[in-house]
């Protein structure tokens, strides 16, 4: 073989060069992963199988092997593992498409063109970069007011100043919506300042997409007679579909890192229960990962990667 044809057989086409250089763009990132994180995954799962006890003396370390009880116990016999954990996967599954409706949202809006543009991103992201306490204490005491007293009707304010949520419930429900859509916007709405705290670097994300979507495909949508609508979910959603990818995996792992299961798991530890904790933060990991895997699966079949 002449080295024309060794060239030609090794040549890399554009899609795999396009490959190249994302593994080349996120290779600092999968060394520190497989140097620092897996090792600290096998441990973890080590912990797990054993029952750990330290020496108030000596301070030295004495590992028991127990297989599976540690499991077992997590299960069966502790109070409020199961309970915590269904309630954490729970909470992520709800503020999930809350979290990416608000900041798709709020991106469209900050992505117009208007006068004082930069400044409004300035105002909008400066609190949930800095999370300032007095900020989140003003959020909580919106959302309290939301929850146990807004105003519904003249009448009612004239009497009593303000009412309860419930006579929005209840109006909704005249409505004839669906139990399940009612609990879930009521729901909602308790979680607001959950949602605004924790859409900050998603609406970052959201206003990159929609910034690199070329503007020929507006025009073609324009001159085509396509309404507003029709551009939102013809031509918006499906390009910043990858970016919806990403923001749920973000989303889904920021919700983890800071549910009550993985509070537990500290607090366990904090207490010398090294195996039981390893048990809880391996379980909850575990489960994240199928959920994380499973919504990827079922988005990435409808997204669309523009070259």
């Amino acid at each position: 073989m002449n080295t024309a044809a060794k060239k030609r057989r090794f040549r890399l086409n554009y899609e795999q060069r396009n490959a190249l250089r994302g593994y080349s763009f996120i290779l600092p990132w999968l060394i520190g992963f497989l140097v620092f994180y897996v090792g600290c995954l096998i441990q973890l799962g080590q912990f797990s199988l054993l029952e750990i006890k330290i020496d108030a003396g000596t301070g030295t370390r004495q590992d028991i092997f127990v297989k599976f009880q540690n499991f077992v116990d997590a299960f069966t016999s502790h109070a409020s593992f199961k309970q915590v954990l269904t309630s954490s996967v729970m909470d992520m599954l709800i503020d999930l498409p809350m979290i990416i409706f608000f900041s798709l949202f709020v991106a469209l809006l900050l992505n117009r063109k208007f006068k004082g543009r930069a400044l409004v991103r300035a105002i909008f992201f400066l609190p949930i970069i800095l999370s300032s306490s007095a900020v989140g204490d003003a959020i909580n005491r919106a959302t309290a007011m939301m929850t146990t007293g807004v105003a519904s009707s003249t009448a009612e304010i004239a009497e009593t100043g303000t009412v309860s949520v419930s006579y929005y419930i209840q109006l909704f429900g005249d409505l004839a919506l669906p139990p399940t859509v009612l609990e879930y916007v009521v729901g909602a709405v308790n979680r607001i300042a959950s949602i605004i705290k924790g859409s900050g670097v998603q609406i970052i994300l959201f206003i990159a997409a929609l910034q690199s979507i070329p503007g020929s495909l507006y025009e073609v949508a324009k001159i085509e007679g396509a309404t507003g609508y029709e551009t939102l979910w013809k031509v918006t959603i499906p390009m910043v579909m990858p970016h919806i990818i990403t923001n749920t995996i973000y989303t889904v792992v920021d919700r983890f890192t800071t549910s009550d299961i993985v509070a537990l798991a500290a607090d366990t530890y904090q207490k010398y229960n090294y195996g039981l904790s390893a048990v809880f933060s391996l379980t909850s990991t575990v489960i994240t990962c199928l959920i994380l895997a499973l919504i990827v699966y079922l988005l990435n079949k409808r997204a669309f990667y523009y070259n």
